[in-house]
């Protein structure tokens, strides 16, 4: 039988799939957008209530103004989106905005987007899947004791999912996006219907008063308040640039799909931002930071979270809380706040997969796993958004802080490289029709990268306080690390080129096998160093015990053993130390010659007899290895315990036992 833990990877992962079958996991339209948009579009679930408990501070007058900020984050959005499809257009490898700001910026800017982009994925998902729980808290208000076990419980699915490939983790994504969707569509629908009417929908929270932080705003305060609320509704942008990421795993024709499937995004994100926050004026919903600002609120303001906003406008227009749509878009709403991590899980492994290619990260991050996913960047994503949970306390206002601060440093540059894109296109062409397209193009760039200049200073000045400084911190840590490991695969790269002198032999090869005891092990290890033929072979023995020592000499002379065994003392009863300064000066005194350490080594068939043997061999290994002009060769013996291990896996074939012979071949 497999082992466990092969046993349980199958269980989690299936079997692994061919590189030659990486083409069969290419992304279909319809299955692309739930895959590479399930961000932006499940962002409008909380980008409202993110402009309203702004808005909120400086008390109920200020909500009117919740529709012009709403509108201002809707443009944005649309500029955006238009902006990012000439990207895909331009730039069909898949690099996004890392790769247009490389190209056209320059290396460090290329650094700074990618440093930008990977806070923003992990926040993506730790705000994600922290939103979803709080809908699920909505709905199930006795669970808020467990929000951080919900949490991190939700990141390890989707881990796990993720591992299983980007194909068949999108079909499992794809019915909770669609559905999310309609959802909302129809509580839209039937709410604007509703207020047509004259029965307009009424929150349950209609009745509140907000107890105002701040009395009174006016000039610069108020300008502030205002800005802040926009800065925070701007999270309906998260996510937008992730198609331009992912467009290789498009069906062709690739950039013609992608583009589309970024129009559909754009479209539908802005018709249910601007639906939520119509339903949301129209059903007067109140809401706060703080419960207790609340005038009126009917729970334990200490303990009790108030409904989300998209909650309480869902209650309003099916017809209370108990009502099967409302517990349908509830559930249908945490899904894919929830399921939006993937848009990272599926970001982020391949933004790290390219750095790893061009040697600005871990060469381990482009190696694709059993199912052709980039495993190592999905299981190390999955990691760090656990910690980000686990210090923010699960909460989305907290974490909500540190997230666009990224995203809009990864638009700014990525526009502002399109324009140099653009600039160098125009020089080369000649075409009147061409030009016009360039200038066209250009100026949708211009736009898009002016606009979110500007809101990249407002996120950075609104939020730097209330902890978007640790993002300020971050990028730059990654910047210098990113660097750091582009240099030294610089410097292995350089140290490791062809030597024209690689053909000239040492002078001599000395051989020297290890012994603590004589046994069938050393006797083995003796038989290989003889076997290379050596210009000298001899056995070393560290004397730690006198009686041992001697005993193995005794052996020694006793069979007669056809090479020198040489004792080395220890007063210390040091193994390690005594050997390496042993080889140290052998090597001093031959400088161009190598010596080739035997090591025997038992080998165990159970994890359990592993510390049961003396572990002194892989420190020696360790510490030999640095060694200049000194190889190490383990010369394993296999115990009986390995044996038993592989006769386990072995099974009969049906059918093959003829004449008493029977056939086998391990499962």
């Amino acid at each position: 039988m497999p082992a466990p833990t092969s046993w349980l990877k199958r269980l989690v992962l299936g079997r692994p799939f061919r590189s030659d079958t990486l083409g069969e996991t290419l992304l279909p339209k319809w299955l692309a957008l739930p895959i590479f948009a399930s961000d932006p579009l499940s962002s409008v679930a909380y980008a409202t209530q993110e402009i309203l408990l702004i808005l909120s501070i400086g008390g109920l007058a200020y909500l009117t103004l919740a529709p012009w900020i709403g509108l201002a984050v809707a443009v944005l959005l649309t500029v955006v989106v238009i902006s990012y499809r000439q990207v895909v257009k331009a730039y069909p490898s898949g690099g996004g905005s890392y790769e247009v700001a490389s190209r056209n910026l320059g290396s460090s800017a290329g650094l700074v987007v990618a440093g930008a982009l990977m806070v923003d994925y992990i926040m993506t998902v730790a705000v994600s899947v922290a939103s979803g729980v709080d809908n699920i808290i909505s709905a199930v208000p006795e669970l808020n004791d467990h929000r951080i076990a919900l949490n991190l419980g939700f990141i390890v699915v989707l881990m796990a999912m993720n591992l299983r490939g980007i194909r068949e983790s999108g079909r499992a994504f794809a019915i909770p996006t669609y559905l999310f969707i309609g959802g909302v569509v129809l509580m839209i629908a039937l709410g604007l219907g509703q207020a047509v009417a004259g029965h307009a929908p009424v929150a349950e929270s209609a009745g509140y008063e907000v107890r105002p932080e701040q009395v009174g705003l006016t000039g610069l305060a108020l300008v502030f308040l205002l800005l802040r609320s926009f800065s925070s509704g701007c999270t309906a942008l998260t996510g937008v640039e992730a198609i331009s990421n992912g467009v290789p795993a498009f069906r062709k024709p690739k950039s013609a799909n992608a583009a589309r499937t970024m129009t559909a995004m754009g479209v539908i994100a802005v018709t249910m931002f601007g639906g939520i926050t119509a339903l949301a004026m129209i059903s007067h919903v109140r809401i706060a930071e703080n419960t207790c600002d609340l005038t009126g609120f009917r729970g334990d303001c200490t303990t009790d979270p108030q409904r989300t906003v998209i909650s309480q406008i869902a209650a309003a227009v099916f017809g209370g809380d108990h009502s099967v749509l409302f517990y349908f878009l509830q559930a249908a709403t945490a899904l894919i706040l929830i399921l939006a991590a993937n848009t990272a899980f599926n970001g982020f492994p391949l933004l790290a997969s390219i750095l790893a290619q061009d040697r600005y990260l871990p060469r381990q991050l482009h190696t694709r796993g059993d199912r052709l996913a980039f495993s190592n960047g999905i299981v190390a994503l999955a990691v760090v958004a656990g910690i980000l949970i686990f210090a923010f306390d699960g909460s989305t206002t907290r974490l909500i802080q540190l997230y666009i601060l990224g995203v809009f440093t990864s638009f700014t540059l990525c526009q502002a490289g399109m324009v140099r894109h653009w600039n160098r296109a125009l020089a080369d062409s000649t075409d009147a029709r061409e030009r016009r397209s360039i200038h066209r193009s250009r100026l949708i760039n211009a736009v898009g990268a002016v606009l979110t200049a500007v809101v990249l200073v407002v996120v950075m000045i609104t939020k730097f306080t209330h902890g978007a400084y640790l993002v300020v911190i971050a990028i730059p840590v990654l910047y210098v690390l990113m660097r750091g490991i582009h240099r030294h695969y610089t410097h292995v790269r350089e140290e490791l080129q062809p030597d024209d002198e690689f053909e000239l032999l040492p002078s001599r090869v000395h051989a020297i096998v290890l012994v603590s005891t004589l046994h069938k092990p050393s006797q083995r290890a003796i038989a290989f160093g003889r076997a290379t033929r050596p210009d000298t072979l001899s056995a070393i023995t560290v004397n730690v015990d006198d009686a041992d020592t001697r005993e193995l000499q005794r052996q020694w002379e006793q069979r007669s053993m056809k090479i020198p065994l040489k004792v080395i003392e220890s007063p210390y009863r040091e193994i390690t130390r005594p050997i390496v300064q042993y080889i140290k000066n052998l090597r001093r005194d031959s400088p161009r010659d190598v010596v080739c350490i035997y090591i025997p080594e038992y080998v165990v068939g159970r994890w359990w007899e592993n510390v049961l043997h003396n572990q002194s061999s892989l420190r020696l290994k360790g510490r030999l290895l640095f060694e200049p002009g000194v190889m190490v060769t383990s010369v394993p013996w296999q115990l009986s315990s390995t044996n038993r291990r592989d006769l386990q896996r072995v099974r009969p074939l049906p059918g093959d036992i003829r004449r008493g012979v029977t056939t086998q071949r391990r499962s």
